[in-house]
């Protein structure tokens, strides 16, 4: 098959969306497909475009000066068909289009395949209305989120509309973006999610299409190669390991809060980057926290950083879909601590620590248990070694094949 990835989030940027595109991308290609890659993009010299071409990966038209956060925004999406329609002609021999996201570069994606009557599969990977809460200030949130709204559906028709409630949509902000998410998926031929739980939560807002469960995997030539099981005994100090964004949804000042209130010994490593990287280190240093920030790091790096830890931590609540961080513990035997309910989907029974809420308080008060309890580490880990083979993006391709075989 030949098959087009249209996302807004994958070139120069790090995260979840990127390693799960890297992973598919890679395993699609291995099994004989010809897979392409289109996305907004940083400004790039002839030399680097060239050398992405020679990978099928291919910037399309974007901002030079208006940047969403850290990532790149693209152009109008009319002028994303246009340069895609000039510059790959055949782009309209492909079978599958295969979209990321739900912003400009998406759009032309979708406008595309239904010009070309070619099948497009959208996939949700996550909480847009809390994205919009958590990242920008409070007084502006309702207006961006129409804005949002409004440049979305000049695009994409907004026949459903979602209205503030007492669920997920409780502001307006989160309403509209709801409204923007459910709409996008409609817009689309399929729809596809990792995990049951937010394929509940579209459904329940308005996505009328049958959803379709694609896990995300780990990358077959990065598995690890025979983590051992991980203990940790009494008052010997607990390695924790921090390898998501540092932004507000992903919860790293709460998490820091909660390590303020641990009578134990531990010691965190932080890896990667965010709005929120300033705040953290400026309130590990107030507060004396036994936390060593590393910055973004290569994969590798992070890859033998998490071998080396007695605990991955995913802090995030009412936020994430399926994230990485925890498939790329699973894979390396390491237990997890969460706080969000949610997550008990991804990972293996008996293979985490859930606190019993998201506040500082009650994520301490699970941490100083473990360390009252050191050898539940060693029962985690061996349940995680036990079903780490299930996490290889080989082992769940053939779910993303069928899918797109069932749209030919």
């Amino acid at each position: 098959m030949k098959i087009a990835f249209f996302s807004d989030c994958y070139l120069d940027l790090t995260g979840g969306i990127t390693s799960s595109i890297n992973a598919q991308k890679t395993e699609l290609e291995r099994r004989g497909h010809t897979v392409y890659i289109f996305s907004t993009s940083y400004p790039k010299t002839p030399k680097e475009r060239q050398n992405l071409a020679k990978e099928n990966i291919f910037p399309v038209p974007s901002c030079h000066w208006c940047f969403r956060g850290l990532t790149p925004v693209s152009r109008r999406p009319k002028l994303v068909e246009k340069w895609l329609l000039q510059e790959h002609p055949e782009i309209k021999d492909f079978d599958i289009y295969y979209i990321h996201y739900e912003s400009g570069c998406s759009i032309a994606g979708l406008h595309l395949a239904k010009k070309l009557k070619i099948p497009s599969i959208q996939v949700m990977h996550g909480r847009e209305d809390m994205g919009v809460t958590s990242i920008i200030p409070f007084g502006l949130r309702t207006i961006v989120a129409t804005l949002l709204n409004w440049f979305h559906s000049w695009y994409i028709p907004h026949p459903t509309r979602v209205h503030k409630d007492n669920y997920l949509a409780n502001t307006v902000a989160k309403a509209k973006m709801w409204t923007l998410m459910v709409n996008h998926a409609n817009y689309a031929d399929c729809v596809i999610t990792p995990s049951h739980h937010f394929a509940k939560k579209l459904n329940h807002y308005g996505v009328k299409h049958k959803i379709k469960i694609f896990p995300n995997g780990y990358p077959d030539k990065n598995f690890p190669t025979n983590p051992s099981v991980k203990t940790l005994k009494l008052g010997q100090t607990l390695e924790i390991i921090w390898h998501s964004r540092l932004s507000g949804e992903k919860r790293i000042l709460p998490f820091l809060r909660a390590l303020n209130q641990v009578n134990g010994k531990y010691h965190l490593n932080v890896y990667g980057d965010g709005a929120n990287l300033n705040k953290a280190k400026r309130y590990a240093t107030k507060h004396h926290l036994n936390v060593t920030f590393h910055g973004n790091s290569k994969f590798n790096t992070v890859q033998n950083a998490i071998l080396k830890s007695h605990l991955d931590v995913l802090a995030s609540y009412n936020f994430d879909n399926y994230p990485m961080t925890l498939v790329e513990a699973e894979a390396s035997g390491v237990p997890v601590f969460i706080c969000d309910p949610d997550m008990q989907e991804i990972i293996p029974k008996d293979s985490y620590i859930l606190s019993s809420g998201p506040t500082p308080f009650q994520m301490a008060e699970a941490l100083n248990d473990l360390l009252n309890h050191p050898d539940k580490i060693q029962q985690m880990s061996k349940i995680m070694l036990k079903h780490r083979q299930e996490t290889l993006i080989s082992q769940r391709i053939k779910t993303l094949e069928d899918i797109f075989h069932l749209m030919l």
